[in-house]
């Protein structure tokens, strides 16, 4: 699969099947992506039908366009999963270095988050953690891939964060629900999100955790991010669940690695990838801090 299947694509979008320029391949862990001029393409990946729900992926999508935060959505198919969009000119994709790079890049998320939390959007999808778990793992019961040792008693141990985050809950909001830095967009002035396959309604304060563990921000990034989001210093429970929920976002992405290794996806080492992210997951549990952070947010 390549430009060849890109160009049958395009072509068989009645608004898009002029194109006949240059193709750019971009990156993407599980989707085939290209720049077509100004458009961008997304093909969905092999095996990705079985976790992505590409109709609530779809109004998800053109959801987060109108709020500002996403670009123009051009043509999607729930069917197929084919989606385009308006290529953001002039932008570049981050990564975990440019964050630390790029001048304001933690600010700028943290504000295109405040922006996309508040918009009154509504996502038809409730991402909610421990149910995801629970669904990842059935999915995975049917492959043959081992589970990292001592994944479930990680799992049980983790009612104790389940309970504290119930204690005092925040109202659900519109969120992207997997922040990659691969999924922002910078152009020195503003950031755009992109690519809401996983979005739901769920706790606004997993997407800051999330993107803090994936762009390995160190304690200046991360407060500088919290800053822009809530426009001061966070308080005790509200940094609290930014910290719960970056151990909770390695919990569950450690299934979606294994997911990826049952299915042969080529991108990278998944079985590292998964080992990786449920060590870290387990270190930071195991910090006297993370103790700290839960009560604060059990006392709300």
């Amino acid at each position: 699969m390549g430009t060849d299947e890109a160009r049958a694509t395009l072509a068989a979008i009645p608004a898009l099947a002029g194109y006949d320029g240059p193709l750019e391949r971009l990156g993407g862990m599980t989707n085939l992506v290209f720049r077509a001029g100004d458009i961008c393409l997304r093909i969905p990946g092999k095996g990705t039908e079985e976790y992505i729900n590409r109709a609530n992926e779809a109004v998800a999508a053109r959801e987060a366009a109108k709020a500002g935060v996403s670009p123009e959505v051009l043509h999607v198919d729930p069917a197929t999963g084919v989606l385009a969009s308006r290529f953001v000119a002039g932008a570049v994709t981050m990564s975990p270095e440019k964050f630390k790079l790029r001048a304001g890049t933690p600010a700028r998320a943290g504000e295109a988050f405040r922006k996309l939390h508040t918009s009154g959007a509504v996502f038809p999808f409730r991402f909610e953690l421990f149910a995801m778990i629970d669904d990842y793992l059935k999915v995975l019961s049917t492959k043959e891939v081992a589970l990292p040792p001592g994944y479930h008693d990680v799992v049980r141990e983790s009612d104790t964060v389940r309970a504290s985050l119930a204690a005092h809950r925040l109202p659900i909001a519109a969120c992207h629900c997997d922040p990659l830095c691969e999924n922002f967009l910078d152009t020195g002035e503003r950031m755009w999100i992109v690519d809401w396959e996983y979005s739901g309604m769920n706790d606004p304060l997993w997407d800051l955790g999330d993107l803090s563990v994936e762009g390995r921000f160190d304690t200046a990034q991360e407060e500088e991010m919290m800053r822009a989001y809530f426009g001061g210093e966070a308080k005790p429970a509200e940094r609290g669940r930014v910290v719960t929920y970056k151990a909770m976002c390695d919990l569950l992405w450690t299934l979606w690695g294994l997911i990826q290794l049952a299915n042969n996806n080529p991108v990278e080492d998944f079985r590292a990838y998964a080992d990786g992210r449920f060590a870290r997951c387990k270190a930071l549990m195991e910090t006297p801090e993370f103790s700290r952070h839960l009560a604060a947010v059990r006392q709300g």
